[in-house]
């Protein structure tokens, strides 16, 4: 996470959003009256799916249930008709 201040954020706001965007890298901007963190709109969707998928009851216990299922359980997908 970048850590800075709200002044040099204003100096330099094009190229801290840039590298946020780019490499997902947060930015804590402190102020007087408090902080804010600044993330990317990928970050963003991200944890927002997160949060609705452990916000259904039993889901992420079946998600984690799947995934070590064996391969064999299952079949390929170019093997199902539509």
């Amino acid at each position: 996470m970048t850590n800075t201040n709200i002044t040099n954020f204003r100096k330099d706001i094009y190229n801290m959003l840039e590298n946020t965007i780019k490499y997902n890298e947060p930015i804590n901007i402190t102020t007087k009256n408090g902080n804010a963190v600044v993330i990317s709109e990928e970050d963003y969707n991200s944890i927002m799916e997160t949060l609705y998928i452990t916000s259904i009851p039993k889901l992420k216990d079946e998600i984690i249930k799947r995934a070590e299922d064996k391969d064999e359980n299952y079949i390929d997908e170019s093997e199902v008709t539509w």
